[in-house]
């Protein structure tokens, strides 16, 4: 009988070696998720409502902006997988996160979150010293969420929604507009109203094991979530009718008629208050907003509705300032 040749060892671990390697880059991609960047475009707000959406410099000074905070968004994503790999290996979804799968050594994942850190923050300063320190501070803040912060009650809402406020700021910063008040008050109750329901989305789901995956939602209950939801979704929709019809808004755009587009983000908010109470969802806002057809048909509509208000000049119809 002919010997059989002895298998290339050497060759078959060459060969698996670029596959292991792509599975990691591709763990990693997962662990800075991608999906979760659409937050991110609220550095775009201050763009538009500044009016210089019409301006390429600014534009891509913007866009740059953005891709910025999706490398520190990355980095926090990466830090908060390894702070809680344990809790979340008790979680039945978050129990496939490729860092609590034990796919990425958490080694691996902090070295990776400190380049994209060093990268992020050196772009950042290039496109200026107060955006830098905005992002510096984003980052700073977002870190201790992962630590202390996540463990307070309401203090850990509260530290998102500021997280989200400083994306804003460093929108308005990085196209050198002034930063609206309204658009910051109006962000605070946006960000509160979807933290509090992704809370209530994790309390019910995990229903018992609720403390023992993370200690702080055994602090809430339902209850007590609903009436925060109740008052973050009332007080978006009034601080957002309030800043379209206010008088410096109305002097700033010509017109009232801003305050048109209240029936878009009336809809957002019930549509998403059906997904969180009809159809479980709210764990995932980024989601949400990717997966659901009509709440991304009516965010859609409303930045096509806003841009053309604020660009295409007040429609002859109602509420010119000089009337």
């Amino acid at each position: 009988m002919a010997r059989r040749p002895a298998p290339n060892v050497v060759g078959s671990r060459r060969a698996s070696h670029p596959g292991a390697t792509r599975r990691l880059v591709a763990s990693l991609l997962v662990s800075v998720r991608p999906h979760q960047w659409t937050k991110n475009l609220i550095i775009f707000a201050a763009l538009i409502f500044g009016r210089r959406l019409d301006e390429p410099a600014v534009v891509v000074r913007t866009v740059e902006a953005f891709w910025v905070f999706c490398a520190l968004s990355g980095v926090v994503y990466l830090i908060n997988d390894v702070v809680d790999r344990e809790a979340d290996r008790l979680h039945p979804a978050k129990a496939q996160r490729p860092i609590a799968a034990g796919d990425v050594a958490p080694g691996v994942a902090l070295g990776v979150a400190a380049v994209l850190a060093a990268g992020g923050m050196a772009a950042a300063f290039g496109l200026g010293r107060s955006f830098g320190l905005v992002s510096a501070g984003y980052l700073a803040l977002l870190a201790l969420y992962s630590g202390p912060l996540k463990r307070l009650v309401i203090i850990d809402v509260l530290t998102i929604a500021m997280g989200f406020v400083l994306r804003a700021v460093a929108g308005a910063v990085v196209a050198e507009v002034e930063i609206g008040h309204w658009l910051l008050v109006l962000t605070v109750m946006l960000a509160l109203f979807v933290g509090f329901s992704k809370r209530r989305h994790e309390l019910v789901s995990l229903a018992g094991d609720a403390a023992g995956h993370r200690e702080n939602l055994g602090r809430y209950s339902a209850p007590l979530l609903d009436q925060l939801i109740g008052i973050t979704a009332a007080g978006t929709l009034i601080v957002y009718a309030i800043s379209t019809l206010s008088p410096e808004t109305i002097e700033k755009f010509g017109s009232g008629q801003l305050g048109l587009t209240l029936p878009f983000p009336v809809y957002g908010i019930f549509r998403y208050l059906y997904l969180v109470y009809r159809k479980d969802g709210g764990g995932s806002p980024a989601e949400a907003l990717l997966t659901d057809w009509p709440l991304l048909l009516c965010v859609g509509l409303w930045g096509v509705a806003v841009i053309a208000i604020i660009y295409a000049g007040p429609l002859p119809i109602w509420g010119a300032a000089h009337d």
